[in-house]
């Protein structure tokens, strides 16, 4: 029965379903952004939240990126995730592909102590400690470091990789390829689908990322933006001093959702261009060896 037309009733239902849905989706989105566009008068008159704002302005953005700590968090950020995700690829591709080669010995030993990871975290304290002793604390790499290799993103390239077919591994290695350039000339160009899927995985959890800088950074100069936003939610003061904004004549609640729209403008130009090989990757991680 599944496979026969729906009915006009079905029909109805289905698109009232996707409307209310997508207005719950997109009004949150609507709000926060125009309300970052919205004047202090305007935004006082509709309660401290506008959907549609009747004069637009970019005061709120020109105040952010105007030497304030946003700008900084904004370049704190972009480095730890540009930085974070291109050491993790080159630490977890050349992991994923020596572990889906059958001739590595103990290689079910080591992908077991990979996956005992993503099964059972050391906690808090643990990792606390180890940071500390590392002499890490405070730095950019306790950012970077405790999140380098994912076990997830591990079993998804290795999964791949052992699906690619063996008579490829066997021509290479019979033309006097070695593992380095089999890996570089072979594998990876196959590849670039699934490691775009990591990319952005990676990519995303280190832009992100704010509970390491809750831990480890006690220099406020250093903090990303994401716990730049989490330190407004937690403590609800203003990113930028009542006397400054008062002077350009910018609420503090347009400076806070432009903050909101900076943090989530790269993630959202990105992904389009990758949502397609997110069921890819996944499915491959998730059924495959």
């Amino acid at each position: 029965m599944w496979q026969e037309k729906p009915s006009l009733f079905g029909q109805g239902g289905k698109t009232v379903a996707i409307v209310v849905i997508s207005i719950l989706v997109l009004y949150p989105f609507v709000a926060v952004l125009g309300t970052s566009l919205s004047s202090e008068t305007e935004i006082a008159e509709h309660g401290g939240l506008v959907l549609w704002p009747a004069h637009p302005t970019l005061n709120a953005y020109r105040m952010i990126f105007t030497g304030s700590v946003v700008t900084r968090a904004v370049v704190v950020s972009l480095a730890i995730t540009l930085a974070g995700t291109a050491f993790s690829l080159l630490i977890t591709v050349p992991m994923a592909y020596a572990l889906a080669q059958r001739r590595l010995v103990g290689r079910r030993f080591f992908l077991m102590a990979a996956l005992f990871t993503m099964m059972f975290n050391p906690g808090i304290i643990a990792n606390f400690l180890l940071v500390t002793n590392l002499g890490l604390s405070n730095s950019y790499w306790s950012l970077i470091l405790p999140s380098l290799v994912s076990a997830f993103n591990l079993v998804i390239l290795r999964s791949f990789f052992m699906g690619l077919p063996q008579e490829l591994y066997d021509a290479a290695s019979i033309d006097g390829a070695g593992d380095l350039r089999m890996l570089l000339r072979l594998v990876i160009p196959l590849s670039k689908g699934v490691i775009a899927v990591v990319t952005l995985f990676t990519a995303v959890g280190y832009w992100n990322e704010w509970f390491n800088a809750l831990l480890y950074l006690n220099d406020s100069t250093k903090w990303p933006l994401a716990y730049v936003l989490r330190f407004y939610v937690d403590s609800g003061q203003s990113l930028v001093p009542p006397s400054v904004t008062a002077d350009a004549g910018v609420a503090p609640q347009a400076v806070s959702m432009a903050t909101v729209v900076v943090s989530i403008v790269p993630i959202v130009a990105l992904y389009p261009f990758l949502q397609r090989y997110f069921t890819r990757g996944v499915l491959t991680g998730a059924v495959k060896g």
